[in-house]
């Protein structure tokens, strides 16, 4: 198994682990996003992110937005974005980053691209080198479902720039 799949697996392991560890209420906190990030960057060299309280606003502001429709429609805003939709109850914001980082398995280096048409850009931006400034967010939909955002600045997935 190569270096890079062993890192991988051994980060999916990690992240999976603290999964089945902590409730999921206590992997929500600004300081639970961070880490499952830094973690991810880490395991291909890249540097860590610090919070800041700007885009986290940005983020809770989004996320309050669509708490009444909980649809997966992107801001279109100044920043990086990833996000996600849980239509079958709470997910933890670590589960979130978790699901993100897990299309690493689908971005060829290489190419710069997604392999066979899967989504990979989530994994990207989380792991964007130029990125240095992190805000998410999750809020409960009206209809029991989660939305999660994190928002990245300054921005990353530039067309044609590779993430790290």
């Amino acid at each position: 198994m190569s270096t890079s799949k062993v890192s991988t697996s051994l980060i999916i392991l990690m992240i999976g682990l603290a999964l089945v560890i902590q409730p999921s209420h206590a992997q929500d906190s600004k300081q639970d996003f961070l880490n499952a990030h830094n973690l991810a960057r880490a395991s291909v060299g890249v540097g860590p992110l610090t919070w800041d309280n700007k885009v986290a606003g940005y983020a809770r502001n989004y996320a309050n937005k669509r708490k009444g429709d909980c649809k997966l429609v992107h801001s279109r805003g100044p920043y990086g974005e990833d996000i996600l939709v849980w239509s079958r109850g709470d997910l933890s914001g670590v589960a979130a980053v978790n699901s993100w980082f897990k299309e690493k398995v689908n971005y060829d280096y290489n190419s710069n691209s997604c392999t066979n048409g899967k989504q990979c850009r989530h994994y990207t931006q989380l792991v964007w080198k130029k990125s240095t400034r992190l805000g998410c967010a999750k809020v409960r939909c009206n209809n029991g479902g989660t939305f999660i955002t994190c928002n990245y600045d300054p921005p990353g997935n530039s067309a044609g720039q590779r993430p790290y």
